[in-house]
């Protein structure tokens, strides 16, 4: 991974570029407030605590140390994981190893390895036996909220009474404190929202793809555009189709909702399998999936392989092809996706393909091993 982020050259290249992007904003960050009207910041205030970070450790460049801390955080993910499988009968921490170079280059240049780091912990703390580790997990899920959101949907599984009291509430108040503190020592901590709002269709994403189809098939005359530091697609409907990707999202968290009043067992895997389906529904019904998503999913996934109850073992399988589509599109054939050319629209039917039938099995197996009871079942 290291050398093919030195070399950069695969497809279209230039991966290691979003690092530069990161030490603009470091700029911004020493001046004391957030990127101001940059479009391209679309993160939760705490993000700007992780892209500060490289530009403080010394006798680095800014490029070498992110680098350093993203193989830190690798690190850390790996030694937990390894240790929650110390049993030697789970295989999560090798599916950790060994899919996240499915993915090349890209964890390295990304700052998701850190935020992942942050709900990998969360979650195999909360699912500890000592209250201290409850409070620990729900401060780490709440600190993660505040650097890229969907680290809060870790707690989603958490055991009804006092775990899921101490959980959250540790969660609140970390989060709050972060943001609060931050609000006082930086201008424009809030300016994200009016971004993040502003989004459009990814082209990665599964409406995206809806719409890549109905441009082959000339029944769509949308065009690609670079907008809001992605590329999305322009034209008739498009609006339409967020707000419905929106619904989407809103019905998926009802679901979770819902699953979570109607559920009747909780096994140690419980939380873990929950925090799992929930981020991958979140992912499939976004209007934007970056491939560096793929790195929270196979986060969680391996969270869910340390434990002999979990029922997503399939769901996560599913992952590791998907992974090595997601390399496929970007870099390796981003120029195709672009224009819809037939081997990139294919890469991308069969990789978001993957990720709504991981999505629902994965909804499907936690409703059947929770909810149903083994008569219905």
């Amino acid at each position: 991974m290291l050398l093919l982020l030195l070399r950069d050259d695969i497809g279209i290249g230039g991966v290691a570029r979003e690092v530069d992007l990161y030490r603009h904003w470091y700029g911004q960050f020493a001046s004391g407030t957030f990127p101001p009207g940059d479009v391209t910041w679309q993160y939760p205030p705490g993000a700007g605590l992780v892209i500060m970070a490289p530009g403080l450790v010394p006798s680095l460049t800014y490029f070498q140390a992110f680098v350093a801390l993203a193989l830190l955080a690798d690190a850390v993910i790996t030694l937990a994981l390894a240790h929650a499988d110390s049993e030697r009968l789970t295989h999560g921490a090798w599916f950790w190893v060994c899919g996240l170079p499915l993915l090349l280059h890209l964890p390295l240049a990304r700052y998701d390895v850190h935020t992942t780091a942050l709900a990998v912990l969360a979650l195999l703390a909360v699912n500890a036996r000592p209250t201290a580790a409850h409070q620990l997990g729900g401060a780490l899920a709440g600190i993660g909220a505040m650097v890229k959101v969907w680290p809060a949907l870790t707690l989603i599984g958490t055991p009804r009474g006092r775990t899921t009291r101490e959980a959250w509430t540790a969660a609140v108040v970390a989060a709050l404190a972060l943001l609060a503190t931050l609000a006082l020592l930086f201008d424009e901590s809030f300016g994200f929202l009016r971004q993040q709002g502003n989004r459009g269709i990814q082209i990665e994403s599964l409406g995206g793809t809806a719409l890549a189809l109905a441009r082959a098939a000339d029944v769509w005359p949308g065009r690609v555009e670079f907008r809001y530091g992605s590329f999305e697609y322009v034209g008739p409907y498009v609006s339409t189709l967020g707000h419905f990707a929106l619904l989407l999202t809103v019905i998926a968290l009802g679901w979770l909702l819902l699953w979570r009043v109607r559920a009747r067992r909780w096994t140690p895997a419980t939380p873990l399998d929950a925090a799992f389906t929930a981020v991958l529904l979140f992912t499939v019904t976004s209007r934007v999936i970056s491939p560096q998503y793929m790195i929270w999913l196979l986060g969680l996934a391996a969270v869910c392989l340390t434990s002999r109850s979990t029922v997503m073992r399939p769901a996560a399988l599913l992952l590791l092809p998907a992974a090595a589509l997601s390399s496929l599109a970007y870099p390796t054939l981003y120029a195709e996706v672009l224009s819809g050319a037939p081997s990139g629209l294919t890469v991308m039917v069969l990789r978001n393909g993957l990720l709504l039938a991981a999505a629902v099995l994965a909804v499907r197996r936690l409703w059947k091993e929770t909810v149903t009871t083994p008569a219905e079942g």
